[in-house]
């Protein structure tokens, strides 16, 4: 029972007998009017009850309060002396933190600290004010305390003080807080000991094993690799880690977690000692390294160690990514990527397509938001190969953009193509069925496709990129064929046009998208391309792309060259290496197109390592990066939750001005350039 005012109660139970009188008086008052002998005959014993009550409440009320109050007090020493020996320490607080009362087990661990004895927050800093001030204060924290660690408990009580010594719990005049403190410095050592012994999985693939040994004397070649093996089971031993080699460019290896941090200390070093391996080749050694741990099985770790590697290869390779949990890291990718000679991949996937086609009646075609030419060229080359095959094909497009609204026009005058070869993202939907496969290109992130929805709905997905591969991509795909070496989405289909079947004729609007596509991802040819860019080009020239056409297609109106003009006239430099730039956007009909434009001329300055150009387009801040090979723009923009290639790179920004969005950007190169990522 909670008795909150046992005075008043001492008070009620004395004042019944009076009310009792009072009843019984009426009563005979009435009795005498009525029954005038009966009333006369009650009168003496009412008379003798009158005089009982008064005696007793006069004498032994005082005796029973001060018996009471007696009991009250022993109880509340009993009480006392129970939390004053209680091992727990534990103490009450009022609501601006001062201690009022400390038990034993308290007092020694605060010792001589008067200001942790006189308030809990100056003994725990993490505990604040306002965390007292709630009506239903029950809180857990963790906390440190003269190198012990402690785990306070907050729980809200109303009591008040007596005596000075420990509070009584009896009155609610005062609003307090008991304090109990665990001690949980042993728990966590050997918590952080035991996570310390967890194993981390591994796998190290060399990148360019083909390509080197290629360019490398043949008597120099077991050499090179016997120096290779070296330098990585050295590294791995360093950590007390253990490696094998699992195939001639495969390695795998297994370390205590306790090590990782030193791996992640020096950032992966070896990706930089085994390029100084040199016996005359002319190519430096690369590796991709995938690394996994956290995970509750072997299993798992291998598992994610193996979704690293796959992340790796597919940024470009010259890196390492740790993966635990939902977590992932990066660490490298400062060489340029290196082109593959070989279009084995490209047949093997070509194939693969060709027989999901085969299963499927309808195809849907969609790229990117905000839709360029190399998304729009590899769009309609892969409409092609749809439709050769007897498929019906329709290419998603929700916005048009001034830059392929020309190409797109030769498709919608042409007589050859039908007028819903064009859908939006709504029609598209309403069109699947479970005989639809959904074909995505130049893209491989959910959070920017030009119809969300699709990925949804649709059960059969294939992924056609260019990119290096992000955090964030579309996991459901039945075939993935992402491949950061490539100049373009446009370069990727044109390959495997040449490998899905014989039949397939190539018409002159469709080479012309195509080949404009690779012209604008390359820069005309200046930027990423490789042998296999050229030969893709030259296939599309045989198909009818018409080049004096095509530039014609991308001349650019005089309000676009102005506002690029401007941008370069106006750019500033950062650190002597960085140009930053700013577009108005207000009278252009593409924005977005115009600071990439302006990004790409700034880099023609000499001694800039990096451009960065920024616009203000639809109430979003639209960033576009450019680097030649001094600096990894994707690095700089996933930073800023964007993304693209080493060299070709963008970001957005949903909220903030331009002059902040500018700061941001400058902040992640000056974090570049700590983490030795950028000079």
């Amino acid at each position: 029972m909670n008795i909150k005012n046992p005075k008043s109660l001492i008070e009620s139970y004395f004042s019944w007998p009076f009310i009792l009188i009072f009843i019984i008086v009426i009563a005979n008052i009435i009795l005498a009017f009525t029954v005038p002998h009966a009333a006369f005959v009650l009168s003496p014993f009412i008379i003798v009850y009158i005089a009982a009550a008064a005696y007793i409440y006069l004498t032994r009320k005082t005796k029973l309060h001060a018996a009471l109050q007696a009991y009250a007090m022993g109880a509340s020493d009993v009480h006392s002396e129970l939390f004053n020996e209680m091992p727990t320490p534990y103490c009450m607080v009022d609501e601006k933190g001062n201690v009022l009362w400390g038990n034993r087990r308290f007092e020694e661990i605060v010792g001589n600290d008067r200001a942790a004895a006189g308030n809990i927050m100056q003994m725990f800093p993490n505990i604040h004010e306002d965390m007292f001030l709630r009506d239903d204060v029950t809180l857990e924290i963790h906390s440190d305390y003269q190198g012990r660690k402690y785990l306070v408990d907050l729980i809200r009580t109303r009591v008040t003080t007596e005596d000075g010594s420990m509070p009584s719990l009896y009155d609610p005049e005062m609003k307090t807080i008991a304090v109990y403190l665990r001690d949980e410095t042993e728990e966590t050592q050997l918590r952080f000991a035991l996570d310390r012994e967890h194993i981390v999985i591994g796998l190290i693939y060399i990148d360019n094993y083909e390509e080197v040994l290629d360019q490398t004397e043949e008597v120099r070649r077991s050499l090179l690799t016997a120096l290779i093996d070296r330098k990585i089971n050295r590294y791995i031993s360093a950590v007390s880690g253990l490696t094998r080699k699992i195939e001639k460019d495969k390695y795998f290896f297994i370390l205590k977690e306790q090590f990782l941090s030193k791996m992640l200390d020096d950032r992966f070093s070896i990706l930089e000692e085994v390029k100084q391996v040199n016996i005359g080749n002319e190519l430096a050694v690369t590796l991709s390294i995938g690394l996994g741990y956290g995970a509750e099985t072997y299993a798992q770790n291998y598992e994610y160690a193996r979704t690293s590697m796959d992340m790796a290869l597919g940024r470009g390779g010259d890196q390492a990514v740790v993966k635990s949990n939902e977590n992932l890291t990066y660490f490298g990718g400062k060489a340029q990527t290196q082109e593959k000679t070989t279009r084995v991949k490209a047949r093997v996937k070509a194939q693969a397509f060709r027989e999901i086609l085969e299963s499927r009646d309808k195809v849907i075609i969609m790229g990117h938001a905000n839709s360029d030419v190399d998304c729009l060229g590899a769009s309609v080359g892969v409409y092609r190969m749809a439709t050769t095959l007897g498929k019906r094909a329709y290419i998603v497009e929700n916005t048009i953009t001034s830059t392929i609204l020309p190409l797109k026009e030769r498709f919608l005058q042409n007589d050859d193509y039908p007028e819903d070869m064009f859908l939006t993202g709504p029609q598209a939907v309403q069109m699947v069925d479970n005989s639809t496969v959904l074909v995505v290109v130049d893209c491989n992130r959910p959070s920017i496709i030009d119809e969300p929805e699709l990925l949804k709905v649709c059960k059969t997905i294939v992924v056609f990129d260019h990119h290096r591969q992000a955090s964030e991509s579309i996991q459901n795909a039945v075939l993935s064929y992402c491949e950061p070496y490539a100049s373009s989405a446009c370069e990727m289909i044109a390959e495997m046009m040449q490998y899905i079947g014989d039949g397939i004729k190539v018409k002159g609007p469709e080479a012309d998208a195509m080949y404009g596509g690779i012209v604008i991802d390359t820069q005309e040819f200046t930027n990423q391309t490789g042998v296999r860019t050229f030969e893709a080009a030259a296939y599309l020239r045989r198909c009818g792309a018409d080049i004096t056409r095509i530039r014609k297609v991308f001349r650019e109106n005089l309000k676009d060259y102005q506002a690029k003009a401007a941008a370069i006239s106006n750019a500033e430099i950062y650190r002597n290496a960085y140009a930053f730039s700013t577009i108005e956007s207000k009278g252009l009909e593409s924005p977005t197109v115009v600071c990439a434009q302006a990004a790409n001329e700034l880099l023609n300055i000499r001694g800039i390592k990096a451009s960065i150009v920024l616009t203000l387009y639809n109430d979003i801040i639209y960033v576009s990066a450019r680097s030649i090979d001094e600096m990894n723009v994707q690095v700089l923009m996933e930073k800023l939750g964007g993304g693209g290639h080493r060299t070709i790179a963008g970001a957005q920004f949903r909220e903030g001005s331009i002059p902040e969005a500018m700061d941001s950007v400058k902040a992640a190169i000056d974090e570049m350039i700590k983490e030795g990522e950028a000079s």
